[in-house]
């Protein structure tokens, strides 16, 4: 009962916080399911003067809640098909900056990490000069075969583990209550989200796995002159350690000093979108956070990328799925892109396929009758997802990162050349995957696979079928014994889960109020 008090109340402290903050001041009740309307007429009486839109309201009340909510801003911040493309814009602007947590405990940490002392492990370590909500970075020297070089350390802030988990539960409560009232919750799979965040988070809280995904990512990119990774240090790597290569070089932030330093702006530009979509569609493997302060381009001017805790994996079914709609839009092929949906199982059989083609129109024409550089490929899928939405195609999330990856690389490739030609930039990245795996060599490998998978299932049938007549023999002994579902005890079933829900529903409208007069007084 004290984990249900402290759950409720948490959740109670994080509505009060946005109500404060005029995340719901925007919000129509009208357009609202029944329960829900008065609970936000009720949160907007606690609204504060600042009317500036949603997005930036949500990013105030976000960094106040704590760490876990700042990562889930940041990671909502791909998802504009959950909160809507103006806020996820905004959510970029989220900053995950926390003051130091000390030069000992990081130290300490270290030590009892890699179980050896810090003087052994490094030549020097120094102070910290970057912190946020999961590690802070340390500048070191370390001894290597090619004598001492600089590194990167990254150490795990302490406790932060025990913060996500606490914060994880209460996004799975919301989650799996969203679902079970609405629909659209349902559509969205908002406990997939939250799934998915929880990976996100595992993946940034052990840096075993942040390692193996900058190894990865590396061994990809190896043969590519215009993009380099940083180096892992295994040696000094363990869960709550990192160390990396450091990076001599310029933030695309700082466009500016990129100039002053003589690089070819226009061929970063380029080389963002072109390096992204290959990743993509070449590798499946793609660096998902590609905001301009992970960005940077050294001496030889090489775009150099950094922390690798969100990447994105596309399958060869997506990836085709892909290239066949860019190119049924360049083509203007809008029967074969809606073919292509169907075919995927993407959207349900239930719909017209002339219809969905219809609505598809819609977004390639206007495409058509604008200038080169004002198309935008990211807004070409943004556009794709809100109509999918209306004929009830199910959330992919590996898609939606994609399209969010897109809209963040695009940004950073036009804030370089604002005339860039989206289309005449990627085309031979696409054009040359396209005739590679969807030209007559593909055609030939796909037969050579099903007919080495149809091989493998004719080894497994003899299995199978033992399998299934076991199967239906237990079916069957239980039948003969009978199972009770008197139309009595489901009606006690329903009541009680009736009863459940009331009481849930009370509790935390009861919490929330509490907590709301604790904190105003």
């Amino acid at each position: 009962m004290i984990l249900g008090v402290g759950h409720f109340y948490r959740l109670a402290r994080a509505g009060y916080i946005m109500a404060r903050e005029g995340v719901f001041a925007l919000l129509d009740p009208a357009l609202l399911p029944p329960a829900a309307a008065p609970l936000v007429r009720f949160a907007n009486l606690f609204a504060g003067g600042k009317r500036d839109g949603a997005g930036k309201a949500l990013v105030r009340a976000l960094a106040q809640i704590g760490p876990s909510y700042v990562k889930l801003g940041q990671f909502l911040a791909t998802r504009p098909d959950i909160v809507g493309g103006e806020i996820a814009d905004a959510l970029t602007a989220l900053q995950d900056r926390m003051e130091p947590f000390g030069y000992d405990k990081a130290v300490a940490i270290v030590e009892k990490a890699l179980g050896r002392s810090i003087d052994e492990l490094f030549v020097s370590f120094g102070e910290p000069v970057a912190a946020a909500s999961v590690a802070q970075v340390h500048v070191a020297e370390a001894q290597s075969r090619e004598g001492v070089r600089k590194v990167a350390v990254k150490v795990l802030r302490p406790g932060i583990e025990h913060q996500f988990a606490v914060d994880l539960r209460d996004m799975y409560r919301i989650a799996r209550l969203a679902e079970r009232y609405s629909s659209e919750a349902r559509r969205l799979r908002m406990i997939e989200v939250v799934d998915t965040l929880a990976r996100t988070v595992r993946l940034e809280t052990d840096f075993r796995l942040e390692a193996a995904a900058a190894s990865e990512f590396a061994d990809n990119v190896a043969g590519d002159p215009e993009i380099h990774v940083p180096r892992v240090d295994w040696s000094r790597t363990d869960r709550e350690v990192l160390t990396l290569e450091w990076i001599d070089g310029i933030p695309l932030s700082d466009i500016e000093r990129v100039a002053a330093e003589g690089h070819d702006l226009k061929a970063i530009g380029r080389n963002v979108l072109q390096s992204f979509l290959r990743h993509a569609m070449r590798d499946g493997f793609f660096h998902a956070d590609m905001h301009q302060g992970n960005l940077f381009v050294d001496k030889k001017g090489r775009l150099v990328a950094i922390d690798f805790g969100i990447m994105g994996r596309l399958g060869l079914k997506e990836r085709r799925f892909l290239a066949e709609i860019l190119y049924g839009f360049i083509v203007r092929d809008y029967k074969r892109v809606a073919e292509v949906h169907f075919e995927a199982g993407y959207v349900p059989a239930s719909h017209s396929t002339e219809e969905f083609a219809q609505a598809l129109r819609a977004i390639g024409e206007p495409m058509h009758t604008i200038s080169a550089a004002d198309i935008s490929m990211a807004r070409l899928l943004t556009l794709l997802f809100e109509v999918t939405a209306l004929f009830d195609m199910r959330t992919r999330t590996e898609l939606v990162l994609l399209q969010k990856t897109m809209v963040v690389a695009e940004g950073v490739a036009r804030t370089y050349d604002p005339t860039l030609d989206i289309w005449k930039t990627c085309d031979p990245v696409v054009r040359s995957w396209i005739e590679e795996n969807l030209g007559v060599k593909a055609k030939i490998e796909d037969a050579s696979r099903s007919v080495t998978e149809l091989a493998k299932l004719a080894t497994r049938l003899p299995q199978t079928l033992q399998e299934a007549e076991t199967a239906i023999q237990r079916v069957s002994e239980m039948s003969e014994r009978g199972v009770d579902l008197s139309p009595h005890s489901i009606e006690a079933l329903a009541e009680a889960r009736r009863r459940s829900d009331r009481w849930f529903l009370l509790a935390l409208v009861a919490l929330f109020l509490l907590a709301v007069w604790l904190l105003r007084g």
